[in-house]
């Protein structure tokens, strides 16, 4: 009885609500004994933990029943905008991600997306205090299913797909940036508005 009851158990039970489900007079702590020794050398063991008892898996089995799950998590706003200039502009610079979103680029912005492998360093650009270039990582290519730059979209199939707003997203950004308009101090509030800004096509020239 006392084995049905701590296997169905949905949590670790006391020894005082053990023996409220047993016969009266049962030596609950002897029973438990028992138990234990019984599931010693067993794929599960009757353990203590603390003022509780409950089945465990056998220490020395853990291994083979640990799975391993990739959780996807979803990009924010302000990545998904930084990967689109950087796919189509680079090598691109931090300075000219901002120009383009017309929004300072947070530094966790680009750890994301560097940490999923999707965009590497190309380089200094050989200007004066020779930033830091951006471009993207096969990574990138493997995940869209793309084999080369040449392959992604241009804006006229982007804006069929309904991908893109009508309104040149990018065109207002740049704008706003060459009048000067101050920058906000961090990205965070692009997570969760604005338009995604309008990617450029490769073969137009810019």
């Amino acid at each position: 009885m006392a084995e049905a009851i701590l296997f169905a158990a949905a949590e670790p039970l006391t020894e005082k609500a053990l023996a409220a489900r047993l016969p009266a007079g049962t030596d609950v702590r002897a029973v438990l004994a028992a138990l234990a020794a019984h599931y010693d050398a067993r794929g599960v063991h009757l353990v203590r933990r603390g003022a509780t008892w409950a089945f465990r898996t056998a220490p020395d089995l853990a291994e083979i029943l640990t799975t391993e799950a990739i959780e996807p998590k979803k990009l924010s706003r302000a990545a998904v905008e930084t990967l689109a200039i950087v796919a189509y502009h680079q090598p691109v610079t931090r300075a000219e991600i901002e120009e383009i979103r017309g929004v300072a680029v947070s530094k966790g912005t680009l750890d994301v997306l560097l940490e999923a492998g999707w965009i590497r360093p190309r380089g200094r650009r050989q200007t004066p205090g020779r930033p830091l270039t951006w471009g993207t990582a096969d990574a990138f290519l493997d995940h869209f299913g793309l084999e080369s730059l040449k392959d992604l979209p241009g804006i006229e199939e982007m804006r069929a797909a309904g991908l893109l707003d009508a309104r040149p997203a990018i065109a207002a950004y740049g704008a706003r940036a060459r009048d000067d308009a101050p920058l906000p101090d961090t990205d965070a509030d692009a997570d969760g508005e604005g338009a995604v800004p309008e990617p450029l096509d490769p073969d137009d020239g810019a």
